[in-house]
């Protein structure tokens, strides 16, 4: 029997939020920031996918992070906050202007010792990694087109019980359609049916936010 998931309007959004470890100062503040960016502020993962993450990493005692796709920094706060003592954070990007929001909100945190930022395409900055695994958790957030290169990259470098979290596998709902037109929804739909085909991982997809895929690495 498949039951169906929930569907949440404003109230039922809220009263989960509300029912989950809630942001502190800073975060609170990178949110706020972020939301003066207008629609661009729309890439910013919820409340509840930050503290899903912190669990998670939290749980995996990861000491080794990846996140291709940073943006304003929160999603990188979350996975920070979450690591072993010692446990590092790569995050990839190429935009200057919004990972400078990152950088001062990372210092208000209290998680800037943590974190490496490194400006450049990221398939560049994952095909320079060392090949061994040694990877703990990664999160992918970035241009959708691109997701299953960063994923190839990624999955060799992962730990067995490693674990990788995609973002916005469900599209705003589009995955469904036959024949997207969108590049974006296209991409999706073709990572998400590859990552299912794929014997080195296990994965779930959960309806948080616009979708994520959890996959861990046999």
């Amino acid at each position: 029997m498949t039951r169906r998931s929930i569907s949440l309007d404003d109230a039922l959004q809220q009263y989960v939020i509300d029912h989950s470890a809630p942001l502190d100062e800073p975060q609170r503040a990178l949110v706020d920031r972020t939301t003066e960016l207008g629609d661009a502020a729309g890439m910013q993962i919820g409340a509840e996918q930050a503290q899903l993450m912190t669990i998670l990493v939290r749980m995996l005692g990861a000491r080794q992070a990846v996140e291709v796709g940073t943006f304003t920094g929160f999603s990188a706060i979350a996975i920070a906050r979450g690591l072993a003592p010692g446990g590092k954070l790569l995050c990839c990007d190429v935009s200057e202007e919004w990972t400078s929001i990152a950088r001062a909100a990372w210092q208000d945190a209290g998680v800037a010792d943590r974190i490496e930022l490194r400006l450049a395409p990221a398939a560049e900055t994952l095909a320079a990694l060392p090949s061994e695994e040694y990877i703990d958790f990664a999160f992918i957030d970035a241009d959708k087109e691109s997701y299953w290169t960063y994923y190839s990259e990624l999955v060799p470098r992962l730990r067995s019980g490693g674990v990788i979290v995609a973002d916005n596998v469900l599209s705003s709902g589009r995955v469904v359609e036959e024949a997207p037109t969108e590049s974006r929804v296209r991409a999706m739909k073709e990572f998400n049916d590859l990552v299912m085909r794929d014997k080195r991982v296990d994965t779930v997809m959960l309806p948080v936010g616009d979708g994520i895929s959890v996959i861990c690495k046999r």
